[in-house]
């Protein structure tokens, strides 16, 4: 689908203090080896360095002082800010249209959602406690499905509509209210309840594209068809205020596996889910499926046989093989806990041998390019205090042998305000990964959305103001839907995914307009894009044929003198 690029949004004539230059559009290209690539089925199989795929060239060497960098648009730094647990339509739905092309939102009726046996309700029900009825009015009722009383019919419905930004719905750090908590007995922030979000329920919830059982398929029933009012987060408030900096929205972004944030983190890093070398040995336990591929029940859903919500995926056929063309053996996909402190309680993996199964940092390394992975709470949890919020299972690279306690790599690990130091003294590394405090990732259950999105335009604002912003390529995405609907069928790549479509923003101070990337992406596109740059060999099959996201940033153009950088 064509790339469409319009005039910036706000005051970009303003802003455009730099004469506009004619960019090639960048086109993917894939060398034979890399297609070749495809053949090393399972996910964690190494590609040959030989399946690298083109980098960048320069066709006329720019003066030394405006020498441009070797990601997509001539940056030379890359910041990856990983937020969490939302789809699109349930965040970016109404953004509307940017430079004058229209975002692929949630303006037509939702999908029908069906019951177990494939009819449709007539309600939705409701157990977040400030959407049951009561508080709500009783206006709506589907004795079919043994759904009593509910404000709620089937479709789609706006939360800001029932809990507001300012309402105490909140609950205190480390607390946890399965069914959230009622108005005016917890703090501020507008939290919602949390939503089930696993690898085998997704994949029921999505329904082979028909994206119907996202009910049915939930902890939180009828909650996964509840949007937020796009125009009223601060994230949009502050891309359509004045001299804020020009963005790309990418309409067509999926998370890179099924499931939930501890496997998307490790698609994030590496690509592939981990094996368990251990077979459950630390205590994770295979899943048992029944007839319909769900590993449980739910309030609208029944199991047909016994089954396990396990950690790892189900066994193949033959009980002791790994299978990851198939998606079977002892891989885990669900939350499991690193062997390497800071760590929670729970099921454990043994630490990952990075020179079996390598990521991105690992791969940055080799090349000499400088990296770090940033978080919030970091340094707290590190010294062995961490904070009621801070999420062990967002922090990937502490699955690795070579970032665990006293490794040679774990002084890439380091804590969100070191990255702030840095975005303000003009000392960021050439690749960032930031990944804020869980209060303030916008996770729903134990984070505010509306607080998560000022602590994501607190940081937008440090990096795009300071003394590499127009170096400085920022793209901000989610590591998964959060267990909410969206009404896009992602593609059908490989057996871990790619799953819900999430949101996605590529943004520069040294953007040229606003617009928006109509190209498919996943969760490894910011791997592919990092890899092409600096000549990296992929991490797995999926890495080695997503696109980048130099389509994305094509669309926003660049301020600087880049026209000579070619892709």
């Amino acid at each position: 689908m064509a790339e469409s690029a319009g005039q910036g949004h706000g005051d970009a004539q303003v802003r455009s203090q730099c004469t506009p230059t004619q960019e090639d559009t960048p086109v993917t290209r894939r060398t034979t080896a890399v297609l070749g690539a495809l053949v090393l089925a399972a996910a964690g199989a190494a590609i040959p360095a030989a399946a690298t795929a083109a980098t960048p060239t320069h066709a006329i060497d720019p003066k030394p002082h405006d020498k441009p960098g070797a990601l997509p648009g001539g940056y030379t730094n890359l910041v990856v800010i990983y937020e969490e647990n939302h789809s699109f339509d349930n965040l970016y739905g109404g953004w509307g249209k940017v430079g004058g092309d229209r975002v692929d939102g949630a303006t037509a009726p939702a999908v029908t959602q069906v019951a177990q046996d494939g009819t449709a309700y007539n309600c939705l029900l409701q157990d977040d406690v400030n959407l049951t009825s009561p508080p709500q009015a009783n206006t709506c009722q589907d004795a079919g499905h043994g759904i009593a009383a509910s404000a709620f019919t089937n479709d789609a419905f706006t939360i800001d509509d029932y809990i507001t930004p300012t309402d105490t719905t909140c609950p205190p750090e480390g607390v946890y209210a399965p069914n959230g908590v009622p108005k005016g007995t917890g703090e501020p922030g507008g939290c919602t309840r949390d939503q089930v979000h696993r690898f085998y329920q997704e994949q029921y919830q999505l329904d082979g594209g028909k994206q119907d059982r996202y009910v049915t398929g939930s902890d939180a029933v009828g909650l996964t068809m509840g949007r937020y009012d796009t125009t009223a987060l601060p994230i949009w408030k502050y891309l359509h205020s004045p001299h804020a900096p020009n963005y790309v929205l990418a309409d067509r972004f999926f998370q890179g596996a099924f499931g939930g944030s501890f496997l998307n983190h490790q698609f994030l890093i590496a690509a592939r889910a981990p094996l368990d070398t251990s077979a459950g040995a630390l205590g994770a336990k295979n899943t048992v499926l029944d007839s319909n591929g769900m590993p449980t029940s739910y309030p609208l859903y029944q199991a047909t046989s016994a089954t396990v919500d396990g950690q790892l995926t189900r066994k193949c056929a033959d009980p002791s093989a790994n299978d990851a063309t198939a998606a079977c053996g002892n891989f885990a996909v669900n939350t499991v806990q690193p062997s390497s402190a800071p760590a929670g309680n729970g099921a454990k993996i043994p630490l990952i041998d990075d020179a079996a199964y390598p990521n991105i940092g690992d791969r940055l390394s080799a090349k000499g390019v400088s990296w770090n992975w940033y978080a919030g709470g970091w340094d707290d949890a590190a010294a062995g205090n961490p904070g009621k919020n801070f999420q062990y299972h967002h922090q990937p690279f502490n699955y690795f042998a070579n970032y665990a306690v006293g490794a040679p790599g774990r002084s890439h690990l380091q804590d969100e305000t070191k990255f702030i130091a840095a975005a303000k003294a003009g000392t960021l590394p050439q690749v960032s990964f930031v990944k804020p405090y869980g209060s303030e990732n916008e996770h729903p259950g134990y984070a505010s959305e509306h607080g998560g999105s000022d602590h994501l335009v607190d940081l937008l604002k440090t990096i795009t103001s300071g003394p590499q912003a127009k170096q400085t390529l920022v793209v901000v995405t989610y590591d998964e839907f959060g267990g909410s609907y969206d009404h896009v069928a992602p593609p059908k790549t490989d057996a871990w995914g790619p799953g819900t479509r999430i949101p996605a923003l590529v943004l520069s101070a040294g953007m040229q307009r606003s617009g928006v990337s109509h190209t498919a992406y996943d969760t490894t596109s910011i791997l592919a894009t990092i890899e092409h740059a600096w000549g990296l060999a992929p991490l797995s099959p999926r890495d080695a044929v997503v696109s980048d996201l130099a389509p994305a940033v094509s669309v926003g153009g660049r301020h600087v003198d880049s026209r000579h950088w070619k892709r």
